[in-house]
């Protein structure tokens, strides 16, 4: 295991924060609309999400065990700020949604290793959220123009902007409520 995190607390960090960003996104709804529409050609935050996925990766990288690949470290070691510096000069197209798949997919690991095992059926909340994370995170990576029509398909009607987010208010409640009354104490 790479992380060693308390299924209570990864619910409670997890589902605060959808409950949170989507109450803002409903009570906000003009702002945050025109946020997410500028988001995916956003060269600042494509920077800044980028930035922190080279450094998560780095860091896996250079603490975890690689098994029999442990020989292949240093050169990882090298190839991970390689690729940031690459990707940083030569991928302008959609860089914030690319960066935003690749930190889903980092993101969905301490999830799952936190769900796993766990005998609360309410665990499979989060672990429905880290697939649905995964599955968009490597369509955003390879074809990261899906998320500007996904933003244009919700912003299309009136209704689907509230819906989704009283939807993602819902479940990150309801990932809060399991937290707190399914999941161990946290460490």
């Amino acid at each position: 295991m790479i992380y060693t995190l308390d299924l209570k607390l990864v619910g409670l960090v997890i589902g605060l924060a959808l409950l949170i960003s989507h109450v803002l996104a409903l009570v906000h709804g003009n702002t945050i609309q025109g946020m997410v529409k500028a988001f995916p050609r956003s060269k600042t935050m494509g920077m800044v999400l980028i930035s922190i996925t080279a450094l998560w990766a780095f860091w896996l990288v250079s603490t975890m065990d690689l098994g029999e690949f442990s020989d292949y470290r240093t050169p990882l070691m090298i190839l991970v700020p390689a690729a940031y510096a690459l990707t940083v000069m030569f991928v302008d197209e959609f860089l914030s949604v690319r960066a935003l798949g690749m930190l889903m997919l980092l993101l969905a690991e301490p999830i799952l290793e936190a769900a796993f095992l766990q005998p609360q059926t309410s665990r499979l909340l989060l672990v429905i959220l880290a697939y649905v994370w995964i599955v968009l995170g490597m369509f955003w990576v390879g074809m990261p123009y899906l998320m500007r029509d996904q933003i244009a398909w919700v912003l299309k009607s009136k209704g689907r902007w509230p819906a989704l987010c009283a939807s993602g208010a819902v479940y990150g409640a309801a990932v809060v409520v399991c937290a707190l009354l399914f999941y161990g104490k946290a460490s």
